[in-house]
């Protein structure tokens, strides 16, 4: 594998141990703040010190606390890009982006900032100064800083979250044409969700200091091996539950009995469901799909966003108005007008193939 991770390092509340090997291409590493995301991005740039491990990349070692091997972060080939920018202010952008090869001719300096002064779109920018441009402008000099090097791997730290959303969906598109161009192990550290899945075409995911969950996106996000990796993938429904059979599985906290299409191999403590998985309809037999996992439900509360409808719903009748719930929905505004004035009880329908048991 290009890059080759093995390192530990003790923090205030916990160790940073972690242990992955990530090949070309993007990998997203998604966790709550605090996990040591950042801290893991360090190490690797050589900008912190593991107490213990081995860091290769494309077989070169760069870390190897065995063998007294720490090559320092300006040898080990690496690009990294901060939250902040962190742009020089008395330079310009065209200075800012030569910074790191300034050991070259002037001649190959100039070609290579004209050529990622095109690459990332601030062309006619590089006589500014940081504070003269945006903060778009200012990260995509960052990023092109990072790139001028010709690193064998980047690291990317939080690169959208100072940006607003508008800046934040120009920057996003910068990257994937950034990572379409330059195939290389890069790792991108988030705690947004919608972001890492974009983004990545795999995912590490990392708490407490641990790996969590490490693979292909797409598996995580459909089956979390436990029931911290599906909170931190973004789930919201989760019930304690007691397996009855190998397909039928009694949902503690919704106080329904359900049919399951996917058992894992150690006894299941919880049970799942993604909002966006949870089918609603004011009649039964207008549900989509199958017809196993039908329930009554009633309405508690919602919330609302411009193109979105969060329903708090109760799959019992309710006693009082306490507004107490056991599943959230996430429907379409359009889904939300055929049945928003229908008479209660509603329906939902909880797909076998969309819930996902977790053992302990």
């Amino acid at each position: 594998m290009p890059l080759d991770v093995q390192l530990a390092k003790r923090l205030p509340e916990f160790t940073l141990d972690v242990s992955f090997s990530s090949g070309d291409g993007p990998l997203s590493v998604l966790g709550s703040s605090g996990a040591g995301k950042s801290m893991l991005l360090r190490c690797i740039a050589g900008l912190e010190r593991p107490d213990r491990g081995r860091i290769a990349l494309n077989g070169r070692v760069l870390l190897d606390t065995d063998r007294g091997i720490q090559l320092p972060a300006r040898e080990r080939r690496v690009g990294m890009l901060f939250q902040h920018y962190t742009l020089f202010p008395h330079r310009t952008l065209g200075e800012n982006i030569a910074f790191g090869i300034r050991h070259l001719p002037q001649e190959e300096q100039a070609r290579r900032v004209a050529a990622l002064l095109q690459r990332t779109h601030i062309a006619g920018l590089e006589d500014r100064y940081p504070r003269e441009v945006s903060g778009g402008e200012q990260q995509r000099a960052a990023l092109a800083r990072a790139l001028a090097i010709e690193p064998e791997a980047l690291l990317l730290d939080e690169p959208l979250s100072a940006l607003d959303t508008h800046l934040r969906s120009q920057m996003e598109a910068q990257l994937q044409e950034t990572f379409a161009a330059y195939p290389r192990p890069a790792l991108l550290v988030t705690h947004n969700i919608e972001e890492a899945y974009r983004l990545g075409e795999q995912l590490l995911v990392v708490s407490h200091g641990r790996v969590a969950a490490f693979g292909a996106k797409d598996a995580i996000f459909r089956s979390p091996p436990t029931q911290e990796v599906a909170r931190l993938t973004g789930c919201k429904n989760f019930s304690r539950v007691r397996l009855l059979s190998e397909n039928k599985a009694e949902a503690l906290d919704w106080n329904c009995t359900l049919d399951v299409s996917r058992v894992t191999q150690r006894p299941p403590a919880y049970v799942g469901i993604r909002a966006h998985h949870i089918e609603i309809t004011n009649s039964p037999s207008l549900v989509a799909g199958g017809q196993e996992n039908i329930f009554p439900c009633w309405l508690m509360r919602s919330s609302e966003t411009p193109f979105r409808m969060t329903l708090y719903l109760s799959l019992q009748q309710p006693k009082g108005t306490t507004g107490e719930y056991c599943l959230q929905a996430e429907v379409s505004k359009e889904k939300w007008l055929l049945f928003r004035d229908k008479p209660f009880p509603w329906h939902v329908r909880l797909s076998p193939d969309s819930l996902f048991l977790m053992p302990e």
